[in-house]
């Protein structure tokens, strides 16, 4: 089996090199394409998962799972390596490994955004949220503080500069940390606080931040309810304007037995789940009871907990985020969606109960020194970078140090990230198994007299969610159960239809919790099951071909022998 190491983070090629690897070991599960060029001409790579023996990934529901659309939120490409290596190497061993992949499919694409990675993993490393294409404009910024690795190192970490107007000073517990000024402060030494970088067209006086010439965000970018720059910034010129974007979206959508996508970031550890723009209350109760399983069963298996994007990970509370990809895997199509934010740096260093954003804004001092402790006992030191003086080529004496947050923060350590990330497949390989599956329940000929007969297929949902998967697909006339009848030549159809459409099959999802109570909740009516009869004339016998199909729950085939008479 290819050696994928899981305590570092690849560059592209090396990517690349791993993924052809793995499916050039493992034909009969892996196949290895590109779905479109990145904006630098990078082919963004998927691979597909499934047992081919026993049918094609598109004849089976499928799980979407992406990673590193965001720069430098590195670990999300790890993470989908580690499910692939975890698929391949559990086939044929691990129970559910092995069931889900003869049933179901696997859609991975380890790094949608690989431009973006290549310069967060460069040797003097550029830090920008997502694409490397500038926007909203051209040209280059004019001025400001460039954030950069000015000292050659290889890190970009903090400036701090004594600043009479300064809004911090150094703690008298902890010399290494900063603390605000108290509002009413005069009299000490103060110090103002910057990113690392060179100040271009210095005057002495102004120090503004440069913005990106790189403005966008590609999670922003996706066709579920998508705003125009001056509402949103960085969601790009219109819906899938991004070449990245564009190559996700035509894939999903030409691929409807995808039935949910998980799309790995980083960080904050929890399992984000839609909406990003509005309450609960919007659900449909029925898949708002869903997510509330799966997400359980997410706890139990990751240990990370479940929140609602628009309720616990806004960055401000008069601000909501459209455009992402788990609202449109939703709401435009039907299909459960996660963002999962891999790393909490502030669990690893025992701080539990926290606000996952509100935790930046306003936090007590016991969980900086907490982290700093952390820093010094697991990552030797590397995390927060004790301040040294450096000759500032426009500043002069100013001091870097602090977080190096691409190391600590933004990612596991390479240290760490194996621990972190074999969290995630078993979560994933269960999720899928929740999947409709659509199988032959039976299928039978009954000769009725002279050369004609009644043809019976049955077919049945075998799987826990109903067949249009959400109450939000049904809202959306999402298709049923198709069923197709090939006669010999020389046969007649005298009743039905060559192609008839069935409803869609329940499955268990709905059930309560026991065979108690209301008589319409627990009764166990067959809504699962669903047959077509056809009436047919076959003068000199021979066999029919029998097919159902479903978007999202696969397809099934088989052959009858009418005999001859």
């Amino acid at each position: 089996m290819p050696s994928a190491r899981f305590d570092q983070y690849y560059r592209y090629d090396q990517l690349v090199s791993i993924l052809r690897d793995y499916a050039a070991a493992y034909p009969q599960i892996m196949q290895l394409e590109s779905i479109g060029k990145s904006h630098e001409g990078r082919d963004i790579l998927l691979a597909t998962l499934t047992c081919h023996a026993t049918g094609d990934a598109r004849d089976k529901p499928a799980l979407w799972v992406d990673g590193n659309i965001h720069a430098a939120e590195l670990a999300g490409s790890s993470a989908c390596l580690y499910l692939i290596h975890t698929l391949l190497s559990g086939f044929g061993g691990d129970t559910d490994i092995t069931r889900c992949l003869n049933t179901r499919a696997f859609y991975v694409c380890p790094r949608v955004n690989p431009d973006g990675a290549e310069w967060a993993l460069a040797d003097q490393p550029k830090l920008i949220r997502s694409s490397t294409r500038p926007y909203p404009y051209d040209e280059d910024p004019i001025g400001g503080l460039v954030t950069q690795d000015i000292d050659g190192d290889g890190r970009i970490l903090s400036m701090r500069i004594v600043d009479s107007d300064g809004p911090w000073k150094i703690s008298s517990v902890e010399p290494r940390l900063m603390i605000a000024r108290e509002p009413a402060e005069t009299g000490g030494v103060y110090y103002r606080i910057l990113p690392e970088g060179n100040v271009e067209h210095y005057d002495g006086v102004l120090i503004p931040i440069q913005a990106k010439k790189e403005g966008l965000d590609l999670n922003r970018n996706f066709p579920a309810r998508w705003q125009e720059e001056h509402q949103q910034p960085g969601a790009g010129p219109y819906p899938a304007s991004e070449p990245e974007v564009r190559a996700m979206v035509d894939f999903i959508a030409h691929h409807p037995n995808i039935w949910c996508g998980v799309a790995f970031h980083t960080y904050s550890g929890v399992l984000l789940r839609p909406y990003s723009y509005q309450s609960d209350d919007e659900f449909p109760p029925e898949d708002l009871w869903i997510f509330t399983k799966m997400g359980a069963k997410g706890t139990e298996l990751t240990g990370y907990p479940v929140a609602s994007a628009f309720e616990a990970f806004r960055y401000h509370p008069k601000k909501v985020i459209t455009g992402a990809l788990d609202d449109w895997l939703y709401d435009n199509l039907g299909a459960f969606s996660w963002t999962v934010e891999i790393w909490s740096p502030q669990r690893q260093a025992g701080i539990q109960d926290y606000k996952l954003i509100d935790w930046y804004r306003d936090h007590p001092f016991d969980d900086d020194i907490k982290m700093l402790a952390w820093s010094d006992a697991k990552l030797q030191g590397k995390g927060f970078v004790d301040w040294y003086e450096f000759e500032h080529p426009q500043l002069g004496k100013v001091e870097l140090g602090g977080w190096d947050n691409l190391y600590s923060f933004w990612n596991p350590p390479p240290a760490l990230l194996e621990q972190e990330i074999q969290r995630f497949p078993a979560w994933l390989v269960w999720q899928n198994l929740l999947s409709p599956r659509l199988e032959l329940h039976h299928a039978d000929v009954q000769v009725l007299s002279d050369e004609h007969y009644l043809v019976r297929l049955v077919v049945s949902n075998s799987g826990w969610l109903p067949t249009y998967v959400t109450k939000k697909a049904q809202e959306k006339q999402a298709r049923g159960v198709v069923c197709e009848i090939l006669l010999p030549s020389n046969a007649k159809l005298l009743s039905g239809e060559h192609r008839e459409e069935l409803p869609q099959l329940e499955g268990r999802a709905y059930k309560g919790t026991a065979p108690t109570g209301w008589a319409g909740l627990n009764a166990d009516a067959t809504q699962e099951r669903a047959k077509v009869e056809w009436l047919i004339h076959a003068p000199t016998g021979g066999h029919v071909t029998l097919t159902a199909r479903h978007a999202r729950a696969g397809a099934i085939s088989t052959q009858l022998v009418l005999p001859h008479q």
